[in-house]
């Protein structure tokens, strides 16, 4: 079976010998949505950077395969990682708009690795480009801000306007670092929802890290639990109890838990109301 996303043995040491990933093993199937689950520094973030090529693992350390391409083997980038880039679309915690820039202009940065240098440089896009970044924004509910300032829409708008950059990207893979984190609870569900939506209809790959364990049981069928830097759970997101959780993960579990999770039985707490299905 090809895979979406292939880890084999990836490591990340920081200052003072500390471990962000210790020999992380990881396949993710096309079309598959899948929660990275775990507290604060558990290694969440920093394993989405390495598989979008962002930074590279331990010398000597590891391999990434997204799509097919090699992105990182033994603590080294691949030559060609901006081309493999072209396929793997990135959703940040902080939007990663350009304020005074178009709503539109953000979006269509999402077709600047497959179209030629000198147009990327000027961020001229053709008339047909423009119609599909349209549509995207169409897609996420936010077209009627196309030609407003980034800055003037609110955060959920703003991520609503970065996943839309992936699907004009044409994004097989997507990875969502804590996508949801600064966001109120309707515009949560909305974003939620979208990345479920896209996962769906366009069987692309979803990996969003989250450390809300009710929301990874709503919307992804697989969840990969992270401790330490380590794997510490890969499985069905229905097997999860707060049990377990507790077992995994000792106190930090207080940050992953709904405070009305059930104490010992399968399952947790339904996600709170603005999270909860439309």
């Amino acid at each position: 079976m090809t895979h979406a996303i292939e880890v084999h043995g990836l490591s990340k040491s920081f200052q003072a010998g500390r471990k962000a990933l210790d020999n992380v093993g990881l396949a993710v199937a096309p079309g598959e949505m899948v929660a990275l689950l775990g507290a604060s520094g558990s290694g969440k973030s920093t394993l989405l950077r390495h598989l979008a090529g962002f930074v590279a693992g331990d010398a000597g350390s590891g391999k990434v395969v997204v799509n097919g391409h090699v992105i990182q083997q033994g603590g080294r980038l691949a030559r060609d990682v901006r081309q493999a880039r072209a396929g793997i679309g990135f959703v940040f915690q902080q939007f990663n708009l350009v304020g005074r820039l178009p709503v539109i202009t953000n979006v269509l940065t999402g077709m600047l690795p497959r179209v030629p240098l000198w147009r990327s440089l000027v961020r001229y896009f053709r008339n047909e480009e423009i119609d599909a970044g349209l549509e995207a924004l169409a897609q996420v509910g936010i077209d009627d801000y196309a030609f407003r300032r980034a800055s003037t829409l609110s955060g959920g708008q703003q991520q609503r306007a970065a996943i839309a950059r992936t699907l004009v990207q044409n994004a097989q893979v997507i990875l969502a670092d804590e996508p949801i984190a600064s966001l109120d609870p309707e515009s949560a569900r909305r974003v939620m929802e979208l990345l479920a939506q896209i996962n769906r209809t366009r069987k692309v790959a979803v990996v969003v890290s989250l450390h809300q364990v009710d929301v990874a049981m709503r919307y992804c069928p697989r969840v990969v639990a992270l401790r330490h830097g380590q794997v510490v759970y890969d499985g069905p997101s229905s097997a999860l109890t707060a049990a377990m959780l507790r077992d995994l993960y000792g106190t930090e579990a207080d940050e992953l838990l709904p405070h009305d999770a059930m104490q010992d039985a399968p399952g947790l707490a339904p996600a709170p109301a603005g999270l909860a299905a439309a």
